[in-house]
């Protein structure tokens, strides 16, 4: 849809400095060129910028030279938004105000166009988990996350649901010997076209990076990491995977890109922050333009993480299906941890970072894991424009991990496990049932986002054990 209104992308090309200027001069031409054409616009702005002491008496745009003629110093600054945009909150009242608050912050940022938080939100550093933030030519290390493309993979297979009361010993074994968490990796890693990215030889950091990525490859995190073996139970009868209504054995898996996603984010959020000031309230919250050379850097090393990620996942449900002996009739997996190039509803591009929020847009299919004792769901976006095509990307913590180890038992834990007939290896209290929300309460809330196509019943779980680290 063609339009007359002018971008900060526009104005930059021009020459104008990022934040407080550009906001003014595009109030400023909006408001008393009402109706002209872009060019008309954009010819007397770029005169502006050429000769600001030629304008400084203009009534519409002589605060914008004024603005230009100030010194580097006190223009390098940005200020936050006096207002922050709207934007909806799903399931707010079991949001913690510390969530709200960094969304709110977010909301000011010049560059935001659009936000939405997920129900499962808590807070993060700079945008909260399950945030979601739209941008204008600008991307957000923080805003994206540490772990870089952080996503959930399924695979189920044409196997008897009862092997995994029958055959438990077998199948924990399987986890035991396919599997690593933490600082745990293979002896002999499996090799990946992923390594040989023209990335791994063109941007320094990553280029550093390639022999971790290489003894790490195909292992998981810490913390809420898992892989598991469970039940789907499949209950939509047009389901894009061509299978039966019915129950299936399978097995799915959350991790992210490891010590090449955590890297890359530390690398360009210190260069974000360097040229991107912010208020201390913002200051994580600064962001590169991808118009710049860090800015189009950070993009392709993000992508390489997703990417890595992804391979990850793959060799993890490889070497399980060969030990099983079986071919899986369906994989379905999603990303989270991410900045997309999308449209909005006019047609206009914006960067759309989800920070622990899952795409869900018209037909996507996604996973929206519960707990350790709690269902996951397969779902399908709505495509909800509110939200930003967006859903959450599992139930949320409804505790800290400090808090949880203060306050859960191994007793409760136990407990828990047996009633729900859970078989756990590794973990910790930090990652026990009750430190989560109710997946259930948390599906209801965001009903106008997602349809569900199946569920996933976790029955033997795989978590990073105490000797075995944080990476």
């Amino acid at each position: 849809m063609a339009t007359n209104k002018l971008t900060g992308k526009d104005l930059r090309k021009l020459g104008y400095p990022e934040g407080k200027i550009i906001r003014l001069a595009l109030q400023a031409i909006e408001d008393g060129y009402k109706g002209k054409n872009r060019k008309v616009k954009l010819d007397l702005l770029k005169k502006v910028y050429q000769y600001p002491h030629n304008y400084v008496k203009d009534q519409i745009v002589g605060a914008v030279a004024q603005a230009l003629l100030t010194p580097a110093e006190d223009s390098g600054r940005i200020a936050l938004n006096k207002q922050r945009k709207d934007y909806p909150i799903y399931g707010e009242a079991g949001i913690e105000e510390g969530a709200k608050h960094q969304m709110n912050v977010a909301m000011k940022l010049p560059v935001t166009v659009a936000g939405a938080l997920m129900p499962d939100a808590h807070q993060g550093y700079g945008l909260p988990i399950g945030g979601v933030l739209a941008t204008e030519n600008a991307v957000i290390p923080y805003g994206v996350g540490v772990d870089i493309g952080c996503r959930m993979c399924m695979t189920f297979y044409d196997l008897p649901t009862a092997h995994l009361t029958e055959r438990n010993d077998q199948l924990r074994k399987m986890l035991i010997d396919n599997t690593r968490f933490g600082q745990a990796t293979f002896q002999r890693p499996k090799d990946d076209a992923v390594l040989e990215r023209p990335e791994f030889q063109e941007i320094k950091v990553v280029r550093d990076l390639k022999d971790r990525a290489y003894n790490q490859i195909g292992s998981s995190g810490g913390g809420n990491h898992f892989v598991e073996f469970g039940v789907v139970d499949v209950v939509d009868t047009d389901n894009e995977f061509g299978v039966p209504v019915g129950k299936y054995l399978a097995v799915l898996s959350h991790s992210g890109s490891r010590g090449l996603g955590a890297n890359i984010a530390a690398h360009y959020t210190k260069i974000a922050k360097s040229v991107c000031k912010l208020p201390d309230e913002a200051k994580h919250l600064a962001w590169l333009d991808l118009d710049s050379e860090a800015g189009q850097e950070y993009w392709r090393a993000m992508n390489l993480a997703g990417d890595y990620a992804s391979t990850c996942h793959h060799q993890i449900h490889e070497r399980l299906g060969k030990a099983l002996g079986e071919a899986p009739l369906a994989m379905v997996e999603n990303h989270h941890n991410f900045a997309w190039k999308e449209r909005d509803a006019d047609g206009n591009e914006i960067i759309v970072h989800r920070k622990g929020a899952t795409p869900a847009g018209k037909g996507v299919l996604g996973i929206i894991p519960g707990s350790m004792t709690a269902p996951g769901f397969i779902v399908r976006g709505r495509g909800e424009v509110a939200s930003i095509n967006s859903a959450s990307h599992g139930a949320g913590r409804v505790m800290s991990r400090r808090k949880a180890k203060q306050s859960i038992t191994q007793q409760e834990v136990t407990n828990a496990l047996k009633q729900a007939k859970v078989t756990l290896i590794g973990s910790g209290l930090d990652e026990a049932p009750m430190a989560y929300k109710d997946i259930r309460e948390v599906m209801r809330q965001q009903e106008d986002l997602v349809d569900i196509v199946g569920t996933f019943q976790p029955r033997i779980v795989r978590m990073c054990g105490p000797n075995e680290g944080w990476d």
